[in-house]
């Protein structure tokens, strides 16, 4: 096996998506599924869920080889993808040419399916997904995971759910430190109300068409301090351009010397190398006009916020940070001064509002917060050797305060 691996061959195992082995037991491209492997690493990349692409991926009947060791009758079969074979597959360095095993590590062993750059950049998601708690639990459910923070502790805030005793089940943020240690006494806040709030106050921010001109210029700047080589090329080239013409001047006025002829030709030959060389950087590294940005920004208003990817998206793009207190909560954009107070009545005319809106009894200062959800936990308590039971835990659900006690002698206890 160690000589197989100083070859770069096979060593057994199951053979990764977009590959297959050569009679030589090498890892050679699949032309037909290595697109199916680029795509799910962009779109992984750009922010989609496992979850929603895996989905797609079995829908299209995109999946693995799985052999089976020479017996009667067992063959070669596809094996549909799961969550484990994708997570895998976004961590498997194999796509970008680096062939493992154990302690043996070979650079560009194997045809390379995937740039450096994005892979790259699948790690930093994969490293931030890991690092938030929860996440595979609620990836596709709760967008603000690694964005919200509870105002008090500054802890993160990460998605919890629990079912009703009527079978309803119920989504909701919550403070680790009060999940966990109850250091913190932030109370949950309901799932559907903060991210339409914040949703809101990001699509209200892009509509503003004086901010999307200011982001670009911002943006362009950035754009052109990041790219420190294409300038410097093209300021050689400008001081290449005026010294042909400081020596075509001099020809013009009489000044025909060897040297002259000499440097002219020098300084034509070093412009071409400039142009190809700034042509090559272009195309690897490609500069948007301040116009071309804006319009990029603008597309933003286009995105279809109806789904769960359009959402992502759009809070991934433009949201750093929610910090939530008790009645408000703090946006704090990607941009400098990007920051947005959401009030309790911005929350309360979110677009998932209406039910709380029509019950002005059920309201509470806590941005609609509520406890653990119906059927995660009974309270009961005993006083005076009565047993006491919560009068109506759903009411208080909505309101975000301790259910009252009942008891048959005193009646509710507050």
């Amino acid at each position: 096996m160690t000589d197989n691996a100083l070859k770069a061959m096979s060593n057994g195992g199951i053979t990764p998506l977009g590959y297959y082995l050569d009679e030589e037991q090498h890892l050679q491209i699949d032309e037909k599924k290595a697109p199916f492997v680029r795509e799910i690493f962009q779109r992984y990349a750009d922010g989609e869920m496992i979850k929603s692409i895996i989905d797609d991926m079995n829908a299209r009947g995109v999946g693995i080889t799985v052999r089976m060791k020479k017996k009667v009758g067992k063959k070669a079969y596809e094996k549909s993808l799961d969550y484990n074979n994708v997570r895998r597959m976004l961590s498997n360095r194999k796509y970008i040419g680096e062939y493992r095993f154990k302690d043996i590590v070979l650079e560009n062993a194997i045809p390379p399916i995937i740039e450096k750059d994005l892979f790259e950049k699948v790690q930093k998601r994969i490293a931030v997904n890991t690092r938030a708690p929860a996440i595979h639990k609620a990836e596709d459910l709760y967008l603000l995971t690694t964005h919200l923070f509870c105002g008090k502790c500054k802890a993160m805030m990460i998605g919890e759910s629990g079912k009703g005793k009527s079978g309803t089940v119920y989504h909701y943020y919550k403070c680790v430190n009060a999940k966990k240690g109850h250091s913190c006494d932030k109370k949950a806040i309901a799932k559907e109300k903060i991210e339409s709030a914040v949703i809101n106050a990001v699509m209200k921010k892009i509509m503003d068409d004086t901010l999307m001109e200011q982001l670009s210029y911002k943006l362009y700047d950035l754009q052109m301090q990041s790219n420190s080589i294409l300038p410097a090329l093209r300021e050689q080239l400008s001081d290449v351009e005026k010294g042909i013409d400081n020596m075509l001047d001099a020809i013009q006025q009489g000044i025909v010397l060897e040297s002259t002829k000499k440097r002219l030709s020098d300084l034509e030959n070093r412009k071409k190398q400039l142009e190809i060389d700034i042509a090559q950087e272009e195309i690897k590294n490609p500069l948007l006009t301040r116009e071309q940005i804006e319009f990029g920004l603008t597309r933003f208003r286009n995105l279809d916020i109806s789904t769960q990817r359009g959402k992502q998206t759009l809070i991934d793009s433009f949201v750093n940070a929610i910090f939530l207190f008790d009645d408000y909560a703090v946006v704090t954009c990607n941009y400098k001064d990007g920051e947005e107070k959401i009030t309790f009545e911005d929350i309360e005319n979110s677009e998932l509002g209406d039910y709380i809106k029509n019950k002005p009894e059920q309201k509470c200062s806590d941005l609609f917060a509520f406890g653990d959800p119906i059927g995660t936990r009974t309270r009961v308590t005993a006083v005076k050797g009565r047993c006491l039971r919560p009068l109506d835990h759903g009411a208080a659900l909505l309101c975000g305060k301790t259910a009252p006690l009942y008891s048959k002698t005193k009646g509710i206890i507050p």
